[in-house]
């Protein structure tokens, strides 16, 4: 009878522990991992489908599961860098451990590895973005002729304007892209928005802090950027709108440049066809507040 209590409390005690899985999402990263004798694993799609079962009987018995992207390369740094042995399994799980709170990750809900892994390396991406512009933005340094941190006051800035442009925007459901030519290469950030009872925008933190680095870093390097709104609400036509970022400020986009942004690929400059019952128009007026400042770094 002990022995039966005691099990029941094992199971228990299994429900209020909360779980990480480091996931290898593509067959590269995979192939990688094979080099180590103790990773038995030897095909990738079998390995998903056994991942994926793992964590539908984990959500069953009523544990939390978050998924973790996998590096190999940063699991080979991790394990120099603590002086571990990389070909054991107690160093993939000390490492995945640690991924759970500085890597990139998305709880398992129930939704099929399918849907999960797009939002996982959706996750990593926009991570990195963040880091990426963080550090350029730390770079920007001083300015020579007040002292000011120009960083810091290019993100207090952003700040402003990010909320001064979903002031504007009226009830509904809001989507921004921001994207500013930094060299190397562009960054884009992308936020999603939408109204509480009370006629607040509610934000994700994370997204809402990549996307205001992202314009701060234009605003710092005075780099040529724009930031692009969609809005919807219910029984209404969707409205795109947009501004290109001049200085420390905003200014509007016509109909017809936002048309063409909206419309045109990305990648190959291919033009797109535009959706039909969409409203490409001329922004709100943010007022004093949107406009570039007198003061220049």
């Amino acid at each position: 009878m002990a022995h039966t209590e005691h099990q029941t409390m094992r199971r228990v005690l299994r429900r209020e522990i909360a779980g990480t899985i480091g996931l290898l999402t593509d067959a590269h990263d995979f192939t990688a991992m094979r080099r180590y004798r103790t990773f038995t694993f030897d095909d990738h799609t079998a390995y998903l489908q056994q991942v994926e079962s793992l964590l539908r009987t984990l959500a069953a018995e009523g544990g939390h599961t978050t998924v973790a992207l996998f590096d190999p390369e940063e699991y080979a740094e991790f394990c120099v860098h603590n002086g571990l042995e990389p070909d054991a399994a107690a160093s993939r799980t000390r490492f995945t451990a640690e991924l759970s709170s500085t890597g990139s990750t998305v709880p398992y809900r129930g939704q099929p590895l399918a849907e999960l892994v797009p939002d996982l390396i959706d996750e990593a991406v926009r991570k990195a973005t963040w880091e990426y512009a963080t550090t350029l933005l730390a770079r920007v340094g001083n300015c020579a002729s007040c002292g000011e941190d120009i960083g810091r006051a290019s993100f207090a800035r952003a700040s402003h304007l990010l909320a001064r442009v979903l002031d504007t925007a009226g009830p509904g459901e809001c989507h921004l892209v921001c994207s500013v030519s930094t060299a190397p290469e562009a960054l884009v950030a992308a936020l999603r928005a939408d109204d509480d009872a009370g006629g607040t925008a509610r934000l994700d933190e994370a997204e809402a802090l990549e996307f205001t680095t992202v314009l701060a870093l234009g605003i710092a390097t005075r780099s040529a950027g724009g930031l692009v709104m969609r809005t919807t609400a219910p029984d209404t036509t969707d409205r795109v709108y947009g501004w290109r970022l001049r200085g420390d400020g905003l200014e509007p986009l016509t109909a017809g440049e936002v048309f063409d942004a909206y419309c045109t690929d990305a990648a190959s400059g291919d033009l797109v066809s535009p959706e039909s019952g969409v409203d490409y128009c001329v922004p709100p007026d943010l007022g004093p507040e949107g406009r570039t400042t007198d003061h220049t770094h």
